[in-house]
């Protein structure tokens, strides 16, 4: 246990370095400049802003220099909230996308597993038609289609739910569904084909012989071994919603990271797309990590090394 994470923790390290560099370099060679987006600037005016971001010299001298800031957790200063640092701006922002994300990642294992339990427990009847079509269908339908529609008719046309904001419990509705149907039904038909493949093993003969149901079959002794392609899937599924949520935030005015991040990005704001893309990278590694872990409990027979 103690080799392999290590050997973990060193690759995310490696990896974290790859993607502080890369974020850096290809922001600062993009054409344009982060500070004459809005209007042109005097010469003198722009090579003092430069000097106080620490955007003056050569490209080698900037990215030391940024790269010797991070490592000591400092992320700088905005370039366009020109009164927020970074780590500022993190701090209130990244809770909300949290929160955004895990409610929309419960409620996407929620849906996903049951309408693959249910789908692999009526196989070939009109049930699992139905439930494979419904997945068919989130499938097809992305969270940024949904968000409108969504909109139109359950926030303007019926008025049942608010369209914007995420103070109160029924703004967080809207936006946590549209980001966990179309991920709900990818769940679904992973667990489903996982589930009746391991139908067809020994040990679920065995359960049957004992006459034992076949809703506890399922649910007591199929569904832990079924979910663990769903458990590799967890990982890169909480990625995915974490930057879907971007456009989702963006949609529903949700102050989360989101909307800094798109600013950021057409605003050539380097410093927040940095900490923005370093703060998801790590987390989509730590939950890689704990996923692997995960492993272990649900399955004994699986050995870190």
């Amino acid at each position: 246990m103690i080799p392999f994470l290590f050997r973990r923790l060193l690759l995310m390290l490696l990896t974290l370095f790859t993607v502080v560099s890369l974020t850096f370099l290809l922001m600062r060679l993009a054409p344009g400049n982060p500070f004459s987006a809005d209007r042109k600037i005097p010469p003198s005016i722009l090579q003092e802003l430069e000097s106080k971001y620490g955007l003056s010299g050569t490209i080698g001298q900037q990215y030391r220099s940024y790269l010797k800031d991070v490592i000591r957790g400092d992320l700088r200063i905005s370039t366009k909230y020109r009164d927020w640092s970074v780590n500022e701006i993190l701090s209130q922002t990244l809770p909300v996308s949290m929160a955004l994300g895990s409610a929309a990642f419960c409620l996407t294992l929620l849906i996903g597993i049951s309408l693959g339990s249910f789908a692999a427990l009526y196989q070939g009847q009109w049930q699992d038609r139905s439930f494979m079509f419904i997945a068919l269908l989130g499938i097809s339908i992305p969270s940024y289609i949904l968000a409108p529609l969504f909109i139109l008719f359950f926030g303007l046309h019926l008025g049942w739910l608010p369209v914007a904001g995420f103070g109160n419990w029924d703004q967080w509705i809207l936006p946590v569904f549209c980001l966990a149907l179309p991920f709900s039904a990818s769940v679904a038909r992973l667990v489903r084909t996982s589930l009746l493949e391991v139908l067809t093993q020994d040990f679920i003969r065995t359960a049957r012989s004992k006459g034992l149901a076949e809703s506890q079959i399922i649910i007591r002794h199929a569904l832990r071994v079924a979910l663990l392609p769903v458990l590799s899937y967890a990982g890169p599924l909480a990625a995915n919603l974490l930057t879907g949520s971007m456009v989702v935030e963006q949609i529903f005015k949700i102050p989360g990271m989101g909307p800094f991040f798109i600013n950021s990005v057409l605003n050539r704001d380097l410093f927040v797309v940095g900490g923005i893309v370093l703060v998801f990278s790590l987390i989509l590694m730590t939950l890689n990590l704990f996923v692997d872990l995960l492993y272990t409990v649900l399955d004994r027979r699986i050995k870190l090394s």
